[in-house]
């Protein structure tokens, strides 16, 4: 049997449509609650899936993946309050376009054009992959996998923070932490301090759920404040006419172009490739000033390039091994748990489930925009859902899931320490992103040095180190090196991250006073539900 059939035919188990199944309801309910990131539910996921075979496993991580990029949608249009980073730029038009009582037609398009982004992104996977891999095999020694490592780190620490030093201390930190336990070249245990747990080093998954769950929790239990904001009630008509589609034609292809290049870059994420996308199709619209006010062609640019990263980041994951974004990052954890390796290998070694992965992601899209085309009143009132309660339901998850991973109380105790550190970390505004990449890849190029070091005595040093490691180690000092100097020529105030440096200044004041004047006048359209002080709608009055 071929492998293409072999990974098909792994997707005919009942029991991988029921896990499917699983992950499509986790995913849209994650989406739909601002503040919990598909990264954290992923994670937490991860904790229950160990015990599963690779592809159900998959099945459910892979689905929450997909699903939550179509619910993060519904806050970001009804409430103005991304349910997932990778939905700030919906924000900018959806939810003006719902305050004019065209909240329906914005979720609706706001579906579709992710789905067509996600499924533009899996045929790029298609293409791309295999010779990425094939390239890599062939090329990538041991000089050449390190020099990689070090450019995915240095590219995370660039664009994952507006301050470059506090990006290089994240990811440092993560690779002090992927020393803890036994050295595999000689047996040797180190940073352990006695501690018989510490011996096979920090606990992934513990670290991940602490980093970007418990530390959300923490941060949102400290900075809870009772909102007066509802969701928009009147949600108006569903369907587009022909002349919205033709018209949101050209800001979809701008939005997938950019979603799709952005997606190839290590730990850029959807976020970036939103605001980018919504940007450029701004500048290739007709109709350039209806942007920030409602535009249907703005909730298409930044939904299809936010969507359109999944497979840039899926070719990323699994061709070279780098995780494209923190919830890939997650996935390779799960998958070396599996005993599964990620990287060029992958497609020689385990072909039939790099088709099993392709066919989950494009029945869970198709299953997602489904279920996102249904009038979601439902998950609207998801909405309305006391804080208390869900994280209460958090806490109790994010607990059993860790000490699912290793019965061990301590992997409990680990979580709940880098929870404390993840909010630490938000106060001081040092991203999370490099930190799980350094533990992830940290032993990884670690073990490679140490291979080209034992080999360089005995070789040529460019018989041993190749233009291409040498390359790829330049672009490494040069991603860091010149967004600090471009950053230190100008004033503290104005200093950017990649994603406001390849923003033009009339864009990033054009996005910023959308928002200020969404937040100025709550009250600008009669859509909006809110509870208003008597107090304040007598002096309206007045």
């Amino acid at each position: 049997m071929t492998p293409l059939m072999e990974g098909l035919n792994s997707l005919l188990d009942v029991s991988i449509l029921l896990y499917m199944g699983v992950g499509l309801v986790l995913g849209f309910m994650v989406g739909a609650f601002p503040g919990i990131t598909a990264t954290m539910a992923v994670a937490l996921a991860a904790g229950f899936t160990m015990t599963l075979e690779p592809v159900q496993g998959l099945a459910v991580l892979l689905t929450i993946y997909v699903a939550a990029n179509f619910g993060d949608r519904v806050p970001s249009i009804l409430i103005n309050t991304p349910g997932t980073p990778a939905s700030i730029a919906t924000t900018l038009d959806g939810y003006p376009m719902a305050k004019q009582g065209r909240a329906g037609l914005a979720l609706t398009m706001s579906a579709i054009v992710s789905a067509v982004g996600i499924l533009a992104s899996l045929v790029l996977f298609a293409v791309a992959a295999v010779p990425i891999a094939s390239f890599a095999r062939d090329y990538f020694k041991s000089p050449e996998l390190f020099a990689l490592v070090i450019f995915g780190i240095a590219i995370m620490i660039g664009i994952s923070s507006k301050s470059m030093l506090k990006g290089i201390i994240a990811g440092v930190f993560g690779l002090m932490l992927g020393t803890v336990g036994t050295y595999a070249a000689t047996a040797d245990k180190r940073f352990t301090f006695g501690v018989l747990e510490l011996v096979e080093g920090v606990n992934f998954i513990a670290v991940i759920i602490g980093l970007f769950g418990i530390a959300e929790l923490f941060d949102q239990l400290l900075t809870h404040r009772a909102s007066k904001v509802r969701p928009i009630s009147s949600l108006g008509r569903w369907w587009p006419s022909r002349a919205e589609l033709k018209q949101s034609g050209r800001a979809t292809a701008v939005g997938g172009a950019v979603g799709l290049g952005v997606g190839l870059i290590p730990a850029a994420g959807g976020d970036i490739a939103g605001l980018i996308g919504w940007e450029r199709a701004r500048k290739a619209s007709k109709q350039p000033e209806e942007f920030g006010k409602g535009s249907i062609e703005g909730v298409a640019a930044s939904d299809t390039a936010s969507s359109a990263t999944l497979g840039g980041s899926l070719t990323t994951t699994m061709a070279l091994g780098i995780p494209g974004d923190s919830v890939m990052a997650v996935m390779i954890g799960s998958m070396i748990i599996w005993g599964i390796t990620p990287g060029p290998t992958l497609f020689t070694d385990r072909p039939d489930l790099v088709v099993s992965i392709v066919g989950i992601m494009l029945v869970a899209t198709l299953l997602s925009l489904g279920l996102s085309l249904v009038r979601m009143k439902g998950m609207v009132k998801l909405l309305d859902v006391p804080q208390p309660y869900l994280w209460s339901g958090i806490l109790i998850f994010c607990v059993i899931g860790t000490y699912a991973t290793s019965n061990s109380l301590s992997t409990v105790v680990t979580m709940l320490v880098f929870g404390v550190i993840g909010v630490l970390l938000k106060r001081m505004q040092v991203p999370a992103g490099p930190v799980v990449l350094g533990l992830l890849l940290g032993p990884l190029a670690e073990e490679n040095l140490a291979r080209t070091l034992a080999i360089l005595p005995t070789r040529p040093f460019f018989e041993v180190v190749s233009p291409i490691a040498i390359v790829l180690l330049a672009l490494a000092v040069l991603s860091i090196v010149m967004p600090a100097i471009r950053a230190a020529r100008k004033p503290r105030a104005e200093r950017a991250s990649f994603a406001d440096s390849v923003l033009d200044t009339e864009s990033l004041t054009q996005i910023s006073k959308a928002h200020e004047e969404l937040a100025a006048n709550p009250d600008l359209l009669t859509s909006t539900v809110r509870s208003i002080d008597k107090k304040k709608s007598k002096e309206k009055k007045k």
